[in-house]
């Protein structure tokens, strides 16, 4: 359990940060560094007395590492001459702490009960036993590898529990330690074990040693494995045949150190489990001889180290851990590397087929709720997800789409749930004691806490209000109620969870919960008792409430009430308590007494008042509650005659009820009191919809174990029978129940589809077989022929026959072609009698020919003709292993669907076979497939996977692997697996046990795996095939090529080139295994087989493709790995061009060069009003802000100094000198990336495929010194990647991303389309070589490719030369290059290595780590290279000496290769570019920033910034001199008006910035000037501009602050939040003056302060204020702050919209829902009022200004006066955000459909802006009205106001 967080692999230096020494601690001589042999940093401990020099994790003997790895892996070395020890406190499942300890001082083995000492001996060849335990002058680095579970195991009896400590003493150099349930082989490394394909686990990168190229790990390092395998358990010991010298000490068990030894030694040596030992045990009768694995020259074949662990009948659950994935990937057997001196070929290595994609199964959909309880059910914080256990996973589930997403990693039944008010943290408790809990991070899915509770099940979790409390109720191994609150305030941040209070108690606790208005407060309530909690100084105390004649009432829950002025006021706080007598306990938890009591009673009627007098207890049957929630205005409670009822909080009449199939168990109110979710006991979660009084059900469940399931191929339905004696039919799309059907005298225990019609059979105990159908949901005919219970059915596949077994041995033979099914056969005593319920016993042949059974003992297995029930074959499978103790039985059947005549069966032996049906003899065999025999098989249709069911997992095998196939285990489960299928398209798959998972299929189907045939006329012989065999890679193929309407040319595939094709072009290296299709040689062969050769290695790809008038013809070839690449030509547009066909999907690389646009709700509006050319009124001056979100979207060219970005759909051309900017409008979408040609003439930029009618990326090329677009360019379907213009700038080459995988080549003169080639994987870079203007360069998955354009014309043709990343290099991703001085081309990995290339030889002959992540921008000039990545890092290299190492081909090293300088940016580098000498260049981020760089000072200076997220607001000063901004990433930005420069940021971390406010023009002196920030966590922040610092900060709210903004005097603030507060505080004190509650219910949208005179429209006060809040209402206040007055002028509330405009939102696609920032967003929200807005007329004070009023698209004018609306003008769509100007009466709108309206108010006159990427959410005018800023999420655009 504790493993998930730690697998596959934990490395314990890095994460207990021993540089640090916080978590560990050091004593005597311990130092850092740098080892020679591995050119990396070391920990030395030296001297003389090792018990006073060491290094110990953890820092105190009171804490635990609680590391549960089985496996501890040392990476030391000994220091020459000196002793050194390790010691291990290892603590076992029971608790007890085990001291092992490994020395070379000790001379011998020692024991006891509580510590184990191994002595560990140096192999010298000396006589000096004085000497001998020392460490040699030669020892060399060590990977000793403790196996921590076997050595308790075998020495002491006892299970390994965890890891709890670890000290090295001197003398030793250390360089890491790591844990690992993997048994990993030190040396094979990643790229020997794929391309040799071997069933090895190579050890990580990180733990891996630099071996130099050509040399053996073994012969530089030591591999030392303790204990070996080779000794069972059992105390068995292998048989030794070593030399009798190589023993030096006694029998006991030791750690041998192999030093010198001479050949003879070597090849006399006696392999012991995984590698040889030159030692031998002597033959000893008293104490087991254990031998170490020492690596060094020879190794052997080993079983792997799964199958070890399932050889000690470890179950799968306690060592597959996984988080986010489900799955481990582990091989039936584990090769070893052979040694050099004799060179042995691995047996079935070559045919073994890698098993990609890794992983194959992706969980899609759960159906399913609760398992241990089902009373837990959540909201998310803005009531669009439910959160819910389904068993052992974790359900996050969209109540508007339907979506779930998953927590993964519990191994037991959820017992409890807690998720925090901010939902970033969700906390959750497994039932299987002890339990174990785990902290999620909610947002991300990742598990960043696994701890044991001191509880063996806990029932109640609770987070307090700020989630740094965790509450937790339980029992311990006494049954005695336990309260544990644990501190969570540091685990987001990697900390520990710690036990701040514990307490024991005697008291029933049915519920816990923490108070929302203190923290440190708490209430329970149980069975007699309600007790108030509070926590002090790490102290949990309790006291109990007085219930008087209510002590004997049993209580079920509690809760708090939701009064927002709880937080203030204390006397208003509120307890709710119900019982199972129907009884509502408030009580006063600052009295701790009972205030009243209500009955609720049933009623006769259901709409009238239920009766609400306090009763005796005991008189009288109430209604039992389970549950109740409580929001600001109603009480929703549950109970168990089924009723969900929503009260008032009067308890005056029922207000809504729900009618639940089963008892209610728990109910909870939507953070916005609209919608209540509750939960049954019989597996029903739904919620009521409180405005339209509609319920609807999110999930159903089965309450017990799914016994076997059946799919429907036409509807997509799915049927399941379960132990709750339930039949239920499935929507497999929607996962919703359709039907179901209830026995409740039998149960169900088969159930099958007919295939064709709309019936079901279904099995059941009693032995009946009923028929029913689904279109009358009855049944149809019901057949009693069994005398025992079903245990099978199966239909066959042309549905003529359904055959059923019972547990009798009967079988029957039934006819289910007619509607009426009618027995045919009985045939008895034939089917394995006394057996339980199980699908796969009965199995019919693809062909619907045979049938199969087993029967009629569990031994045998018979095969029969279907229609005659004739006899066919009979098999014993306990003959299959005459070797086991047992007799094996058939456990499950399943036949081969590519080979009908072949059955798979399972047996109880671990083992899968394949059986001839006509010979019975065994064709294929899956041996150790797990020790636990494979309950259901299934096969796909290709057939490539095999699944099976093995106790609580399943496996994927690659069966098409002809032997040693691989798999992936996935978990998930909390019971047993019942039954696995594919789904009938192949794309799925259903496994059935506890619930029903649903897993994605992420590799293609087998038909779209194939290789393209030719059309029939040109159909080649059988030879055919085995040329795709050889080319074929086994991957996917991504794209089903278009086949011409002309015939194509037959492409001639030889072992290399033809003599007479070596032509213009020709590359001097393209030598053997080039594929060539040539007009004149090969393709005017015959459409025979003469012309196809074999190519031994397809390395090189040589396309060419025919031009002229109609010409459409298309060629396919192969690449190196199989892939077909489809050139187009597109030379003249006829009806014989060939299109481009759709893509397979392929997901996104693992990859940050990939482009992915950001989401957008918005879509651009369809018509747009723009102004005349000249007239407008508004005029683009500057944006803020650089898209980060681009790749490779800045260029700069020093030379002539231009400088230009992008920016959302801008793109923006910048001046550096003057900071002018022009601004290039014309991208419907966001602008991907942008290339700039070599004479700085032409800039081609790129937008992706969306919305604005775009149904293709646009490129535009745009003309540099005129400022205009020359072209307009469409061919690729989604984003496009990269632009490259080539070096003569008469070609320029366009990318497509992972999704469309096209490549097209341009003439830049004419800008027509040359070629088009579908690519068969996702490029990640290109590049055009700077010598040859016809040479381009590819990388992507471990290779590169260089293609050569040849041109004739109109034609043109590709040769394209795949060189594949050696082996030694080991990265499997190049993401980046950039040439250097000819010939080299420089290379950048996912893994930070950079790699250099000979483009002459096509050969990589050096590399180097350059970084420790992914390396995404790679620049050369000279002699100086530059390296961007994702770590932030940006880096200088001097490569000068690389030409010279090329030279010296694989002796090449990188030491001269030297790092100059390092800077670290805000985020990921993204783009960059530096002048001709690399010392000065300008390099873009992830985080929106454009810095400029310098080198020889080693600074870097910010260029171009602006906010990561979204702009919530933008403020400006009194005299105009700077504005603020704030946003979504926490900062509050201060920039200077006239350069848009950055002058000060305020940042505040893990919050929102949502509103912003400047002080007014009577604050004018410097230091008055504030700005008051509203954060998300309900806080205040006051910050001072002259003092650039924090003034004040106070937390008036409960909730995220929505508007804030000040009174005239700027003495006073005005807040608002979501939750409809307004807030009254002092500036100075920050003391809250007054809370006012009005609109409470609905965000405040909208705070505005203006001034007027004392008196003025007939109140009294100097100030006017207005709050408008979304529910469409707003309200008019004056105020005196000064003398505390505050009085209401008006009110105003108007209608939402009518029917008919919110069916027109939705009929156009949008509909508007609040977002917390005080701004609106577009969603599929359909009924939801648009934003409510309003700002008082800067030109008329008593004037109001409000859009979103009404049932109307429009602008409300009011007049304060005469207290009506007096104008009104029309808006084409609701308006999201308004600004009005001062003295030039313009109105500025923003709107969602990503324009910009601008109004004259006294004309009427309207013009619009276009843009903006987004819903312009913002817009706000300058004090003077000179200029406007609008904001669309992260851009800001300042426009210049003209004409007045």
């Amino acid at each position: 359990m504790a493993r998930a967080w730690q697998h596959p692999f934990l490395n314990v230096f890095k994460h207990f940060r021993v540089d640090e020494w916080k978590r560990s601690s050091k004593e005597g001589d311990v130092a850092v560094v740098t080892d020679k042999v591995l050119k990396t940093s070391v920990y030395r401990i030296r001297g003389s007395v090792s018990a006073s020099n060491y290094l110990q994790l953890p820092r105190t003997s009171s804490q635990s590492l609680g590391l549960t790895g089985r496996y501890l892996y040392v990476l030391f070395r000994p220091l020459p001459a000196k002793h050194f020890a390790i010691h291990l406190d290892v603590s076992t499942e029971d608790g007890q702490v085990i001291r092992v300890s490994f020395s070379n001082l000790f001379k011998e083995f020692k024991s006891s009960a509580t510590w184990l000492q191994f002595p560990f001996v140096f192999q010298a060849r000396t006589s000096d036993k004085e000497v001998a335990g020392v460490a040699p002058p030669g020892a060399r680095w060590t990977c000793l590898q403790l196996d921590l579970r076997d050595l308790l195991l075998v020495y002491l009896s006892r299970r390994y529990g965890h890891l709890k400590s670890i000290r090295l003493c001197a003398s030793l150099l250390v360089r890491n330690l790591f844990t690992s349930d993997l048994c990993f082989d030190p040396g094979i490394t990643i790229t020997e074990a794929r391309r040799a394909k071997l069933s090895v686990t190579p050890v990580p990168r990180e733990m891996a040693f630099p071996v130099p190229k050509g040399d053996s790990w073994h012969d530089h390092y030591v591999h030392i494995r303790f204990p070996s395998v080779s000794l069972k358990t059992s105390g068995e010991l292998r048989e030794d045949r070593s030399p009798p010298e190589a023993v030096f000490l006694g029998c006991a068990p030791q750690l041998l150190y192999p030093v010198a030894f001479s050949k003879l030694e070597k090849d006399s040596v006696a392999p012991v489990a995984q590698t040889p030992t030159l030692t031998a045990p002597c033959q000893a009768l008293s104490v087991p001889r254990l031998l170490p694995e020492v690596s060094l020259s020879h190794q052997r074949l080993e079983e792997s180290s799964v199958r070890d662990l399932c050889a000690n009948g470890q179950d799968t659950s306690t060592w597959v851990q996984a988080t986010d994935a489900h799955t481990v990937v582990c091989g039936g057997r584990m090769f070893a590397r052979k040694s050099a001196e004799v060179p042995v070929a691995l047996q079935n290595a070559g045919s073994y087929r890698h098993f990609l994609p890794d992983p194959v199964l992706r969980l899609k959909g759960v159906i399913g709720f609760g398992g241990h309880s089902t009373k837990w059910a959540l909201w998310t914080k803005d009531g669009a997800a439910v959160v819910y256990p389904c068993h052992a996973v974790i359900v996050v589930l969209s109540v508007d789409t339907g979506e779930q997403r998953f927590f993964l990693g519990h191994t037991d039944k959820v017992s409890a749930l807690a998720l925090d008010r901010s939902n970033s943290l969700l906390a959750s408790a497994q039932a299987q004691p002890p339990s174990m809990l785990r902290i999620w991070d909610f947002q991300t899915g990742g598990c960043l806490s696994l701890f044991r509770s001191p509880m063996q099940t806990v029932c109640s979790l609770s987070f307090s209000g700020s989630g740094t409390l965790l509450c937790g109720v339980g029992k311990d191994r006494h049954s005695r109620t336990v309260v544990v609150v644990w501190s969570t305030e540091q685990v987001d941040a990697g900390g520990e969870v710690g036990v701040v209070a514990k307490v024991h108690t005697d008291f029933d606790i049915q519920t816990f919960q923490i108070a929302c208005f203190d923290e440190t407060r708490m209430a329970s309530c149980g069975r007699g008792s309600v007790r108030l909690w509070r926590l002090r100084g790490g102290t949990l105390r309790s006291c109990p409430v007085d219930l008087g004649e209510h002590c004997v009432l049993e209580l079920t829950d509690l809760a708090f009430a939701q009064n927002p002025d709880s937080c203030q006021v204390p006397s208003s706080r509120t307890l709710y308590v119900c019982s199972r007598r129907g009884h509502i306990l408030e009580i006063d938890p600052q009295r701790m007494a009972v205030r009243c009591t209500r009955r609720l009673l049933p009623s006769r009627t259901c709409a009238g008042p239920l009766p609400q007098k306090q009763t005796p207890p005991g008189v009288g049957s109430g209604i039992a509650i389970s549950g109740l929630s409580v929001s600001s205005t109603a009480c929703a409670v549950g109970s168990e005659d089924g009723y969900l009822r929503l009260w008032p909080l009067d308890f005056s009449s029922v207000l809504l009820e729900a009618e639940h199939d089963g008892p209610v168990s728990a109910v909870c109110v939507s953070p916005d009191g609209l919608r209540v979710l509750s939960t049954t006991s019989l597996g029903h979660l739904g919620f009521l919809d409180i405005p339209s009084r509609e319920y609807t059900v999110l999930a159903r469940s089965h309450m017990a174990s799914i016994l076997a399931f059946s799919m429907e191929r036409s509807r997509g339905q799915l049927a399941t029978v379960s132990l709750d004696h339930t039949v239920r039919i499935w929507d497999l799309a929607t996962l919703r129940q359709l039907y179901d059907f209830t026995s409740p005298e039998e149960a169900p225990c088969a159930v099958a589809f007919h295939p064709t019609g709309s019936t079901f059979f279904c099995g059941f105990s009693s032995g009946a077989v009923r028929s029913f159908s689904l279109e009358n949901a009855g049944v149809l005919v019901e057949h009693t022929r069994h005398r025992g219970a079903i245990t099978s059915l199966v239909v066959s596949p042309d549905g003529s026959f359904l055959f059923s077994s019972c547990s009798r041995g009967s079988l029957v033979q039934y006819d289910c072609a007619v509607s009426q099914c009618r027995v045919l056969r009985v045939a008895a005593n034939v089917v394995c009698q006394d057996a339980r319920p199980n699908p796969n016993t009965l199995a019919v042949s693809g062909d619907s020919r045979l049938l199969a059974f087993v029967g009629p003992t569990k031994c045998m297995v018979t095969v029969m003709e279907s229609a005659s029930l004739g006899e066919l074959l009979q098999v014993d499978v306990s003959t299959l292993d005459l070797t086991g103790s047992h007799l094996g039985t058939a456990v499950a059947l399943c036949f081969d669907p590519a080979a009908p005549d072949h059955l798979l069966v399972s047996t109880s032996s671990s083992k899968v076979v394949a059986l001839d049906t006509a010979s019975g003899r065994i064709v294929r065999e899956l041996s150790s497939v797990r020790p636990v025999a494979c309950s259901s098989l299934a096969l796909s249709e290709s057939p490539r996977f095999l699944l099976t069911a093995t106790g609580r997992a399943i496996k994927v095998w690659d069966y098409s692997a002809p032997t040693d196939p691989g798999c992936q285990v996935y978990i998930g489960h909390s019971e047993p697996v019942q039954a696995v299928a594919f789904t009938p398209d192949q794309q799925r798959v259903l496994s059935v046990g506890d619930a029903v998972f649903l897993w994605d299929v992420l590799a293609a189907p087998e038909s779209d795996r194939s290789e393209p045939r030719p059309p029939p006329v040109h159909e080649a012989g059988r030879d055919v095939g085995n040329l795709e065999d050889t080319v074929a890679s086994g991957l996917p193929r991504k794209q089903v090529p278009v086949p011409s309407h002309a015939a194509p040319p037959l492409l001639g595939i030889c072992a290399r080139p033809p003599k007479d094709s070596a032509g213009e072009g020709q590359r001097p290296w393209a030598g053997p295994g080039t594929f060539t299709s040539d007009e004149e040689g090969c393709c005017e062969e015959s459409p025979g087989t003469q012309g196809l050769a074999q190519a031994p290695h397809p390395s090189v790809l040589v396309e060419r493709e025919l031009g002229g008038a109609g010409d459409g013809a298309q060629g396919t070839a192969w690449g190196s790995r199989g892939f077909p690449v489809s050139p187009r030509h597109h030379g003249q547009p006829s009806a014989h061009s060939v299109g481009k066909g759709k893509a397979w999907p392929t997901a996104r690389p693992d990859s940050y060069r990939h482009f992915t646009a950001r989401y957008k709700t918005s879509t651009p509006a369809k018509t747009v009003f723009f102004p005349p050319t000249g007239g407008e009124q508004l005029r683009l001056k500057a944006v803020v802000g650089y898209n980060g979100n681009g790749r490779a979207n800045m260029v700069w060219r020093p030379d002539t100094g231009f400088f230009a970005y992008t920016c959302g759909r801008l793109v923006v051309v910048e001046d550096l000198h003057s900071g002018a900017q022009q601004h290039w409008l014309g991208h419907p979408e966001e602008i991907s990336t942008l290339a700039l040609s070599h004479d700085a003439q032409a800039l081609a930029s790129a937008s992706c495929c969306g919305g604005g009618g775009a149904s293709r990326c646009q490129i535009r090329i745009w003309d540099i010194p005129k400022g205009s677009c020359r072209r307009l360019l469409s061919h690729h379907d989604s984003a496009v990647q990269a632009l490259a213009f080539s070096p003569d700038d008469q070609l320029l080459v366009t990318l497509g991303d992972y999704s469309d995988r096209t490549l097209a080549l341009w003439n830049t003169v004419t800008y027509d389309l040359l070629s088009s080639i579908r690519l068969p994987e996702p490029v990640h870079g290109m590049a055009f070589s700077p010598w040859d203007p016809g040479e381009l360069t590819c990388v992507g998955t471990g290779a590169v490719a260089f293609w050569l354009l040849q041109q004739h014309g109109a034609d043109a043709s590709f040769q394209v030369h795949r060189h594949p990343v050696p082996e030694e290099v080991g990265v499997a991703e190049l993401t980046s290059l950039c040439y250097g001085a000819a010939p080299l081309l420089y290379c950048g990995s996912c893994s930070g290595q950079v790699c250099v290339w000979d483009t002459s030889t096509g050969r990589c002959f050096l590399a180097w780590e350059a970084d420790d992540g992914e390396i995404g921008v790679l620049l050369c000039s000279g002699s100086r290279l530059v390296s961007g990545s994702n770590t932030r890092r940006l880096r200088l290299w001097a490569v000068g000496a690389v030409p010279e190492l090329r030279r010296k081909g694989s002796g090449a090293r990188s030491r001269s290769v030297l790092l100059e300088r390092e800077l670290t940016l805000d985020g990921a580098v993204v783009s960059a570019s530096f002048d001709s000498s690399m010392d000065i260049g300008v390099a873009g981020s992830t985080a929106g920033t454009l810095w400029y760089i310098s080198w020889a000072e080693g600074t870097s200076t910010r260029l171009v910034s602006g906010h990561r997220g979204k702009v919530n607001e933008v403020v400006f000063s009194p005299s105009e001199s700077h504005c603020a901004t704030c946003g979504e990433d926490g900062s509050v930005r201060v920039w200077s008006l006239a350069s848009m420069e950055l002058v000060i940021q305020f940042q505040v971390l893990n919050q929102s910035c949502l509103c912003l406010a400047w002080s007014p023009p009577s604050c004018s002196r410097p230091e008055q000037q504030k700005v008051v920030a509203g954060y998300s966590d309900g806080t205040l922040r006051v910050f001072s501009i002259s003092q650039t610092a924090m003034e004040l900060r106070m937390h008036p709210h409960g909730a995220a602050l929505t508007a804030v903004a000040f009174s005239t005097d700027g003495q006073t603030i005005l807040s608002g939040d979501k939750d409809g507060l307004v807030v009254v505080s002092r500036r100075c004190t920050g003391a809250s003056l007054r809370v006012l509650s009005d609109h409470q219910g609905a965000p405040i949208s909208a705070i505005q302060s203006t001034s007027k005179e004392y008196g003025e429209l007939g109140v009294k006060g100097t100030d006017l204020w207005l709050a408008a809040s979304g529910d469409q209402r707003v309200s008019v206040w004056a105020s005196d702050w000064t003398k505390d007055h505050c009085e209401l002028l008006d009110w105003l509330s108007f209608p939402a919209p009518v029917t008919l405009e919110v069916r027109n939102q939705v009929e156009c696609g949008w509909a508007w829902v609040w977002a917390s920032n005080s701004t609106y967003c577009t969603l599929q929200a359909p009924g939801i009022p648009p934003p409510s807005l309003a700002a008082f007329c800067p030109w008329d004070r008593a004037l109001l200004v409000c859009v979103g009023l009404g049932a109307h698209k429009e602008v409300l004018f009011y007049s304060l006066r005469h207290k009506q609306v007096v104008v009104k003008t029309p808006l084409p769509f609701f308006a999201v955000s308004l600004s009005l100007s001062v003295g030039t009466r313009l109105m500025a709108i923003g709107f969602a459909e990503c324009m910009l309206r601008l109004l004259d108010c006294v004309s009427g006159t309207t013009q619009d802006f276009a843009g903006h990427d987004d819903a312009v959410h913002l817009c706000r005018f300058t004090p003077s009205a000179q200029l406007l800023f609008t904001a669309a999420h992260h851009e800001i655009l300042v426009w210049e106001v003209t004409g007045h």
